[in-house]
């Protein structure tokens, strides 16, 4: 009978199985087992497969999408999608509502109050019921077009539920926006799995969410346990969605999750009454957040009250007292920032703070490590500003160690970057590197970058940085994978063939090997074969992001001042925000152990070679397993002895016990 009906019984297949998700997705009270809807899924995707004329975009099956080969496109929200004023103590809560007494002092208010989710915003366009669109929020006003991914989203139904009372917001367009999370328990689940496995695990539901929907390979996002739940209702006529309280009602009835805390209040003591219980209550949430949202409740009244900025008048978010800990300051570093500036930055010992993993924190100045007078060895209060940014509040003196000594900024500052003078310019508390402008510290970094150690893009040169740099068409590395050939041409010392070498030369670089990406980065004491070493130990960017600064002194070769400058450099929030541009922007670099016929060999060269370089007898023996070393160890199997050797290696070569050879044996091995 279903062989001869195969269209009737795809509808009913298709109907069922919507209802029983929504029944587990939004009703969290599922009707049947897991076996029987999968039963019922396998039997809808084996029908499909023997009628594909049947197959239509709103099908349960069809949720994994193609691979965005060329990244994500550019799109407008029809309706800007805004921002909150943030407010943080009961008074503050009473301005606001006065300000809005003024502004309509013959209306009564109605407040709706719902929990803040910590997530990514994502703006979800139906056409007559049917999935089309999801969009980020941006800048507010374009972001950037995530369909494919977001299709993948198992409790965003691709075909708006029909309820009585709603039929209308099936015809038309209808736009549903909402925060896309990682609840904490899927979280939870996913780094045991990985700790398991021997992966890295996650540092926290928010970064990972947001990392996720921008994965240019939907099923890699269809592997990752992400849960929308919605915020918002928007039709081409408002009136049809009168009340915050009603868009929450449409959310639920069409198919889709929405807080179920949310509630409406007649007056001001309820509300806070509210904040309050949930101040209490919100670790028991299964999101994290980090406040409250509170509303005009009647979106007319919303509207008339207008918008400043980009916050509208007639809603705030309130923000809960930030969460603390303590923890042990292990170092001091300083970062030196993409400007110049030196930036001190505290390696703590790890500690959970409002729901994710903290190992360092800014200390902002030399002057305010001098007013709090934080030393290395003491113990420190640390909190989360805005529930995001780690910072150190306070020390605590009753267990600062006897043998506690004042931290010296000037003197770290020697010590650390010996071969920079630094200089503190009057009415500034920022010490900047004398000489090194902005300008010209990212023209030598965009070189080296692309120099033929790291990225090897051997079109992009010194001159054309120059150009690129001077033109204010590059303002950090990641940059570089935004130009255009239209950019480019444009520039004087670029005709339309080179523009586009360039512009091509740059795009074939956006999967590096791991190594070569973390030599390009250009961080302090990190050369080719410490590169190579780190990647041998972390396998990915991610991974080494969040070493401690004990795993990177594990690695060999990696010492207190190699690892000192690894934290430094990704504890920085430009280099953060860097390595999520290039995320975003496609560059993916690659993990690929180095082995070969010299693996576990390790070659030191002192004086001059005839038949090759240095550098090109240090890449032939890293391609075949090899580890380069500049200098001689314990673990060094062969000194390779050149014209005008050295007499202090061959020294140490000898009082070691390693074998020396000249450049015609080196030569033999290599090609052996």
């Amino acid at each position: 009978m279903k062989s001869n009906l195969p269209e009737k019984r795809i509808k009913e297949l298709r109907d069922l199985i919507e209802k029983y998700s929504y029944e587990y997705n939004v009703l969290d009270a599922p009707s049947v087992d897991d076996g029987v809807y999968d039963g019922l899924f396998n039997e809808l995707k084996q029908l499909e497969a023997e009628y594909p004329e049947l197959v239509t975009s709103d099908s349960p099956t069809q949720r994994v999408g193609s691979s965005l080969l060329d990244g994500f496109n550019k799109a407008t929200h029809k309706t800007r999608m805004l921002s909150l004023n943030d407010v943080f103590n009961r008074q503050d809560v009473v301005d606001w509502v006065n300000r809005i007494d003024k502004l309509l002092p013959t209306t009564k208010h109605n407040f709706f109050v719902d929990i803040k989710m910590d997530g990514l915003a994502c703006s979800l366009v139906y056409q007559d019921g049917i999935f089309t669109q999801a969009v980020t929020r941006g800048d507010g006003f374009v972001g950037e077009d995530v369909t494919e991914n977001v299709r993948t989203i198992r409790n965003i139904p691709l075909k708006l539920r029909k309820t009585p009372g709603y039929e209308q917001l099936l015809v038309g367009r209808t736009e549903l926006r909402g925060e896309i999370v990682i609840l904490k328990k899927d979280f939870d689940d996913l780094n045991r799995k990985r700790r398991l496995s021997g992966e890295a695990e996650f540092a926290n539901p928010r970064n990972l969410a947001a990392g996720t929907i921008r994965q240019l390979d939907p099923s890699i996002v269809s592997g990752r346990p992400l849960n929308f739940r919605g915020y918002d209702l928007l039709r081409d006529n408002p009136d049809e969605v009168p009340t915050w309280m009603f868009a929450y009602q449409s959310i639920s009835e069409l198919g889709l999750a929405r807080n179920n805390q949310a509630e409406v209040f007649d007056n001001l003591n309820d509300v806070i009454k509210y904040i309050e219980k949930w101040d209490k209550k919100r670790n028991d949430l299964p999101f994290n957040t980090d406040g409250l949202v509170v509303k005009v409740d009647d979106r007319r009244q919303f509207a008339d009250l207008g918008i400043v900025g980009k916050q509208p008048r007639a809603a705030v978010a309130y923000k809960y007292a930030a969460e603390q800990a303590t923890t042990l300051v292990r170092d001091i570093v300083i970062s030196l920032g993409r400007t110049g500036a030196a930036t001190p930055v505290a390696v703590l010992d790890p500690v959970v703070v409002a729901g994710s993993t903290v190992q360092h924190a800014s200390l902002h100045n030399a002057d305010e490590i001098e007013r709090k007078d934080i030393r290395v060895g003491d113990t420190v209060i640390i909190f989360k500003a805005g529930d995001i940014i780690p910072q150190v509040d306070s020390v605590v003196l009753d267990l600062r160690p006897t043998d506690s000594i004042k931290y010296d900024f000037e003197s770290e500052l020697a010590r650390q970057f010996p071969d920079l003078e630094f200089e503190r310019p009057e009415g500034e508390v920022v010490y900047r590197a004398k000489g090194l402008t902005g300008s010209i510290l990212l023209k030598r970094a965009v070189q080296h970058f692309a120099s033929k150690g790291a990225l090897d893009i051997d079109t992009l040169g010194e001159k054309n940085v120059i150009a690129l740099v001077d033109n204010n068409l590059v303002g950090d590395l990641a940059d570089i994978y935004n130009l255009s050939f239209e950019q480019v041409v444009k520039l004087d010392r670029f005709a339309a063939i080179s523009a586009r070498k360039l512009v091509e030369a740059i795009a074939s670089s956006k999967k590096p090997k791991l190594q070569r990406f973390l030599f390009g980065l250009g961080i302090r004491h990190v050369g080719t074969q410490t590169a190579i070493d780190l990647s041998n130990a972390f396998s990915s960017i991610e991974a080494l992001a969040i070493a401690t600064i004990d795993q990177l002194r594990a690695v060999d070769g990696i010492g207190e001042v190699v690892a000192e400058s690894i934290i430094a450099w990704f504890s920085d929030p430009d280099n953060e925000a860097l390595l999520e541009k290039f995320t975003q922007l496609g560059v993916k670099p690659y993990f690929e152990k180095t082995s070969g016929k010299l693996s576990g060999q390790n070659f030191v060269i002192t004086g001059s070679l005839e038949t090759m370089s240095r550098d090109g007898a240090a890449d032939k023996i890293r391609e075949l397993g090899g580890v380069f070393q500049t200098a001689i160890a314990r673990d060094t199997t062969y000194l390779v002895a050149g014209a005008k050797v050295g007499a202090s290696k061959l020294k140490n070569a000898q009082t070691y016990g390693i074998e020396i050879i000249n450049e015609a044996q080196l030569v033999e091995i290599l090609e052996a």
